[in-house]
């Protein structure tokens, strides 16, 4: 049997598809078309056959489903040992994951144990003219895309982060197949048991899914400044965001950070304010709908990828475009 169509790892937690793998989904459709192959999606966990039904409607054409209470929570061993198996019996040509906390976890595990090459973090997967896989990532600190092939072990291995590839529209006409797979599971290599999950309540929206963006970097200076940015995203109904400098600084949380090191977004608005536009911040955000810079520096970056940029200080534009749209609002 030759190695052959295109994998997706459906993450879930809680019984809920996480948005990246209906991402993949919409790529591997890609994919698998410049090379006459089928998608198909691996959907792990407990109780979870009825989600098999949206991955065909987001584009695979077959679900290979591993069904275990073993697989209720993820554990990295019960998980790589399911999914592992998966791979190795069904002989895909790529396996696509999402680059979350599990997603990292989990592809270097399976890379390992399968004796193939894993390329992280790509923003762009393409089939080569000659039909071969190629993964570009950015390499050097963001300076430089690399275009990685591995043209010698199958399957060829790739994660994404989240918010890089777009969704396909779903289609509730398509047709697909659910295939059960049954898992020897090695119970003895057990080692990890979960205790307790502790979910933290977060009333903001995770920025990868916010539409409006209000996003502040080293220009912004402090939290009094970022509390002005909040009032506008509060006004516009978008969020908060920032830059790296803001994070190591102590300003702002990790999870609001855009960047290379941060989270990969595209909402129809991002307002980049006080961000000067190194190429690792705009890695995460160059493929917003339309982007508006404000910047003390007329030479900065930032303007380079924006639609509409304006050269002054941020401090004294927000109030008053605040104050002028919470007015447009109310007519």
């Amino acid at each position: 049997m030759s190695h052959k169509d295109v994998y997706v790892f459906a993450e879930q937690r809680d019984g809920a598809i996480q948005p990246v793998a209906l991402e993949l989904l919409g790529k591997a459709r890609e994919l698998a078309a410049a090379l006459n192959q089928r998608v198909v999606a691996i959907l792990a966990g407990h109780q979870v056959e009825p989600l098999a039904k949206t991955l065909v409607e987001y584009g695979a054409d077959e679900v290979v489903l591993a069904d275990y209470p073993e697989l209720k929570d993820y554990l990295t061993e019960q998980y790589a040992q399911a999914v592992g198996q998966i791979i190795i019996a069904r002989k895909p040509e790529i396996v696509l994951i999402g680059a979350t906390t599990i997603g990292r976890d989990l592809g270097p595990r399976l890379s390992a144990r399968l004796c193939t090459g894993l390329t992280a973090d790509c923003t762009r997967l393409e089939i080569s003219p000659e039909g071969q896989f190629h993964m570009t990532r950015p390499a050097f600190g963001g300076n430089l895309m690399a275009t990685i092939v591995c043209p010698d072990t199958l399957p060829r291995m790739s994660t994404v982060r989240p918010g890089v590839m777009q969704k396909a529209q779903p289609d509730a006409a398509r047709k697909g197949e659910v295939t059960r797979f049954e898992v020897k599971f090695d119970s003895s290599k057990f080692r990890v048991r979960l205790k307790e999950t502790v979910k933290e309540q977060r009333a903001q929206v995770d920025i990868t899914e916010a539409k409006i963006l209000v996003a502040g970097g080293r220009g912004v200076g402090s939290k009094e400044g970022f509390a002005k940015l909040e009032s506008l995203a509060h006004t516009l109904g978008g969020e908060v965001a920032t830059s790296r400098a803001m994070v190591d600084a102590g300003v702002m949380p990790h999870d609001r950070q855009v960047g290379q090191t941060g989270k990969t977004v595209r909402p129809q608005l991002y307002m980049a304010l006080g961000i000067s536009g190194a190429i690792q911040h705009l890695a995460g955000m160059e493929e917003s709908d339309y982007i508006v810079a404000v910047n003390k520096d007329k030479f900065a970056p930032i303007f380079g990828v924006a639609d509409l940029g304006i050269v002054t200080d941020l401090h004294k534009l927000v109030p008053m475009l605040n104050e002028r749209l919470a007015k447009e609002m109310q007519k």
